[in-house]
């Protein structure tokens, strides 16, 4: 399954909603080193109770518009 999610870093938490066909996400982690993208992944795991070795950055690795992978 493939989702495309907007991300927004350094919020004050974390949480996921649908937006139409896309998601939102806010996560605390900053944008450095891949920090944010390793909480989006943690996170969107956590939404689908998957792994977060299920879940794969595909695209929009330094963008806030990503698209994950789910391994279902």
């Amino acid at each position: 399954m493939i989702i495309s999610v907007r991300l927004q870093p350094k919020s004050s938490q974390n949480r996921l909603e649908q937006d139409g066909e896309t998601y939102k996400a806010w996560v605390s982690a900053p944008p450095v080193d891949g920090a944010a993208n390793e909480a989006l992944i943690k996170l969107v795991a956590k939404h689908f109770k998957l792994a977060p070795s299920k879940v794969q950055l595909i695209r929009g690795h330094t963008s806030r518009d990503k698209v994950l992978e789910l391994d279902l």
